[in-house]
């Protein structure tokens, strides 16, 4: 109770609502269904007769029946709406969720960076002790000169325009 004397006015009045109506349709229930009890039971002595009171019986109990399942559906329908409030109006554990997600998250991020960094550093190792046998093996071949650079072989004229 001490949650709902922090809510604001509108939504007080709704949760009084939704409890109203609770209370209505548990009722609406419990009285048709008591009064179909009794509506079982047969009497001796009527002023009508047998076929008659038997017709209205039925009749009321089909009614009754219906008074039921229409107080079960508002029931639902109550259900429903509760829900959608609860999504709607509970904050605090949407952001405790969102919360949890990103604490989540970041630990993958965390996670991924570290294998990055550790394949990054074996790739490197891997890639200077490449270099190391490149560089100290007979199929080392020397850079290429200017002359063995494809083009149109006028490479001194751009080289010295850019001087």
């Amino acid at each position: 109770m001490a949650q709902q004397r922090a809510l604001p006015q509108s939504k007080e009045t709704l949760l009084q609502s939704y409890n109203k109506r609770l209370k209505d349709d548990i009722k609406s229930i419990m009285d048709n269904f008591t009064e179909i009890i009794k509506t079982a039971k047969i009497e001796d002595e009527t002023q009508v007769s047998r076929a008659t009171q038997g017709e209205q019986d039925n009749y009321e109990m089909h009614v009754r029946a219906a008074n039921i399942v229409r107080a079960g559906e508002s029931l639902m329908k109550l259900v429903s709406d509760l829900k959608q409030f609860l999504i709607l109006n509970d904050f605090p554990s949407v952001n405790e969720a969102i919360d949890q997600r990103n604490q989540q998250l970041r630990a993958l991020q965390e996670e991924c960076d570290r294998k990055l960094i550790t394949l990054r550093d074996e790739i490197s190792i891997d890639l200077y002790e490449l270099e190391e046998e490149y560089y100290s093996s007979r199929w080392h071949l020397p850079p290429p000169s200017s002359e063995d650079l494809p083009g149109d072989g006028d490479t001194g004229q751009i080289t010295r325009n850019l001087e």
